[in-house]
């Protein structure tokens, strides 16, 4: 199996909801056999002894009321998913999806499921599994606490606010490692160096295309010195690439590496996830925002919350020094990777031009924008500070052109991190 299938198969396992309540299905059987075992010894106390009649009741009791719970939990994610695609970002769903907290729930109650179950067979009048029903009862207490956490969790969770919150935090934590972190290699110290032109060219195209999720630099390298070449991937992770086109190219004079080496170490997939590429969680943060300003929903505040957070975003992108490619470098020094990365400037577009285009009728969305930009200027190295003054001339020339009556048009353009309702601050033009 290739990297690249592995990968794919650790990322439907994360997003699967089956697999670890099946697990916990199995171990709950088994734990019921590990009980009964034990309790052919004889060594429990008098308190611990259950009529036959008392624990098949307590124990067909348990069977029904884990499937109850059962049902309640799925009634519950239908509610996640209608919110997420409705009010929020169906991107998010992809996110959702791996909750460890949701699958211990589901774990916890088919496994309590299972474990009374199992236990029913072994009750006869003369025998009773005494110690499985005193721990059935133990689990039922264990689930309705994880119920009650996760009642809690969502509750508080699934607003607009508290979502931007934790996809904000997680592209954070990704952009903290830096952008070689996230690419699993260095990237080599200087400046990038180009390809060799004029030299032979072998072109690596997708077999199947999809969405590039992944791939793995240091064994691409590896690949690379053995073979005496330069790859140049000529992708970004979260591109989506056609079947048939060039992913890599193979500069060298020797031998190209097989083309089913090289994409087996490159992971498609059918959408975007935030292992590589910590832009998808902009992007879900900007479909958060830019729903709230649609017509339907007309959420300005909600939007603004948001922005609070992409600003958050920003901050820590611009003082990550990324840029728009790197090159990595076998333990020779010699140049063996060229990758594609995104800037500065990738990332400022990504996170105000639809929120801009969306909410400039939004006298709030106008002045939050303002002052996020602002924020940037201040707080920034020289390095990014062209592409926020070219942000900052496009929202005034957008509130020019929304707001013709002069002292609408002054309020607009008025720095606000509320919003509105923050004291004025003087602008800078």
């Amino acid at each position: 199996m290739s990297w690249a299938s592995r990968f794919r198969l650790l990322q439907y396992t994360k997003a699967s909801l089956w697999i670890v309540p099946l697990i916990g299905l199995v171990l709950g059987v088994l734990l019921a056999e590990w009980a009964v075992s034990v309790d052919a010894t004889e060594w429990l106390p008098a308190g611990w002894r259950y009529s036959a009649s008392t624990a098949g009741g307590v124990l067909t009791a348990i069977v029904g009321a884990m499937i109850a719970l059962l049902g309640f939990v799925v009634t519950i994610g239908v509610l996640v998913v209608q919110q997420a695609t409705g009010t929020l970002s169906p991107r998010y769903m992809r996110l959702w999806y791996r909750d460890r907290l949701q699958k211990a729930v589901l774990a916890t109650f088919t496994g309590t499921f299972s474990f009374s179950f199992a236990l029913l067979r072994s009750i006869e009048s003369d025998s009773v599994p005494d110690l499985g029903v005193t721990m059935a009862g133990s689990a039922v207490s264990v689930s309705l606490l994880l119920l009650l956490v996760y009642l809690n969790r969502f509750t508080h969770n699934l607003r607009p606010v508290a979502i931007a919150g934790l996809v904000g935090r997680m592209g954070e934590e990704v952009l903290a490692r830096g952008e070689a972190a996230v690419l699993g290699a260095a990237p080599r110290a200087g400046d990038p160096v180009p390809p060799p032109a004029g030299g032979p060219v072998t072109y690596v195209r997708s077999e199947r295309g999809g969405v590039i999720q992944a791939f793995h630099p240091e064994r691409l390298t590896a690949l690379a010195a053995r073979h005496d070449c330069l790859l140049v991937v000529t992708r970004l992770v979260g591109d989506y690439v056609p079947p048939g086109a060039v992913v890599v190219e193979v500069h060298g004079a020797g031998p190209a590496p097989a083309a089913r080496r090289v994409t087996g170490l490159i992971a498609f997939g059918s959408e975007r996830t935030i292992e590589q590429d910590p832009a998808f969680a902009l992007r879900v943060l900007v479909d958060i925002a830019v729903r709230a300003l649609s017509p339907a929903v007309n959420d300005p505040t909600t939007a603004v919350q948001v922005l609070n957070r992409i600003e958050t975003f920003l901050h820590t992108v611009g003082r990550t020094g990324l840029r728009n490619r790197y090159v990595l470098a076998d333990r020779d020094g010699t140049p063996r990777l060229v990758v594609q990365g995104r800037d500065w400037e990738d990332y400022l577009q990504l996170a105000v031009t639809e929120i801009r285009e969306y909410g400039t009728s939004s006298v709030q969305i106008c002045r939050r924008l303002r002052a996020l930009l602002e924020g940037l200027l201040t707080a920034l190295p020289p390095g990014p500070l062209p592409a926020v003054h070219t942000e900052l001339t496009l929202l005034r020339e957008a509130v020019e052109r929304e707001y013709p009556d002069p002292a609408r048009r002054t309020r607009a353009r008025t720095p606000d991190p509320q919003g509105i309702g923050a004291r004025p601050r003087p602008r800078s033009d």
